[in-house]
């Protein structure tokens, strides 16, 4: 008996729907129920490649790559401020997994600023903070905090360097007074100095030397 070809059954009509509603490499935008609202690429209905989103409660801007639905790769967020209502930097850096990770610039309340590495959306690594009061701290960090080797200069160029723990300065460390031309080294522990021995450093440069030098043992 003579093979016959069947005719190909018809697709069922959804079927070209749901690929007509799929949303893949081009540049689309997408409002949500929420309110908040996403310009940019898309791959199998996921936000993915280059694209911005706009958080509407908050009026929080992200831009910059995308990986299957997550901030992944290199972009910014940015606030508007409460008074002027003008759009000020957040963090502009690396992400991934929507949490910043690599390195990355966070600009904070006060003035102060964060450069440096990330972690699962926490500082980490090695990074710089610039302090409201003028301290700089340059160093280590582990979970959000100074911890490792570090350094700490203080407004009047004074600088401790050592280690750190849980963002207190602890371990073998040397605290230099150059206002007043002397050097303290020894241990500290929760940021208090707990042994150690002081010596005069630098006091021929010193503006403001004390007015014996410390004898030598």
């Amino acid at each position: 008996m003579p093979f016959v070809k069947q005719p190909a059954a018809a697709e069922p009509p959804w079927h070209e729907w749901d690929r007509k509603a799929q949303k893949s490499g081009l540049r689309h935008t997408v409002f949500a129920v929420t309110g908040d609202r996403y310009t940019g690429e898309w791959l199998d209905n996921l936000r993915h490649g280059k694209g911005t989103q706009i958080w509407k409660r908050t009026g929080a801007v992200y831009s910059g790559d995308w990986k299957f639905g997550k901030r992944d790769g290199y972009g910014s967020y940015s606030i508007p401020d409460p008074v002027t209502k003008e759009y000020k930097k957040v963090y502009t850096g690396w992400w991934k997994n929507d949490k910043k990770c690599g390195r990355g610039t966070r600009f904070y309340a006060g003035g102060e600023r964060y450069e440096g590495e990330w972690s699962g959306g926490q500082r980490s690594g090695w990074g710089r903070l610039y302090r409201r009061d003028g301290c700089v701290y340059e160093g280590q960090w582990r979970r959000d905090r100074p911890c490792g080797q570090g350094m700490l200069r203080l407004p009047n160029e004074n600088r401790y360097e050592g280690g750190w723990k849980d963002g207190k300065k602890h371990g073998p460390g040397k605290f230099f007074y150059l206002d007043t031309g002397q050097l303290f080294e020894g241990v500290w522990a929760a940021d208090v100095p707990k042994c150690g021995i002081m010596i005069d450093f630098g006091r021929d440069e010193a503006p403001t030397p004390t007015q014996y030098p410390i004898p030598k043992v």
